[in-house]
């Protein structure tokens, strides 16, 4: 059973609205709108909560919560091959690996 407690919420003000906009990460088309971002989360976790429970009713399984996942530390990613040759230039230029370049890049954005 999934908690929806343990989901990754956020709240933002939306100037096109004009109300606080409340997400959560592990359901991207969930949104609530509110007057204030208290009220927003309030809603979006109540909605959550909802969400979770139909889909455990239906027999679906909810996404499990980022926060609970475990993570390797690895993942791959595809790019040109001209990047992938400049980026092994800059790592030997700069005496490192090119994962310690990638990773460094990563952080720094």
């Amino acid at each position: 059973m999934v908690n929806p407690d343990h989901y990754t919420y956020r709240v933002h003000w939306s100037t096109e609205d004009g109300e606080f906009v409340a997400t959560v990460a592990e359901f991207p088309s969930l949104s609530w709108l509110d007057d204030t971002p208290t009220t927003a989360m309030t809603g979006i976790v109540q909605l959550a909560h909802t969400v979770v429970m139909e889909m455990e009713q239906a027999g679906e399984t909810p996404p499990e919560p980022i926060a609970t996942k475990d993570y390797s530390g690895k993942f791959v990613v595809r790019i040109p091959p001209e990047t992938h040759r400049e980026l092994a230039l800059d790592a030997a230029e700069q005496g490192v690996s090119l994962n310690a370049l990638a990773a460094s890049r990563l952080v720094a954005a």
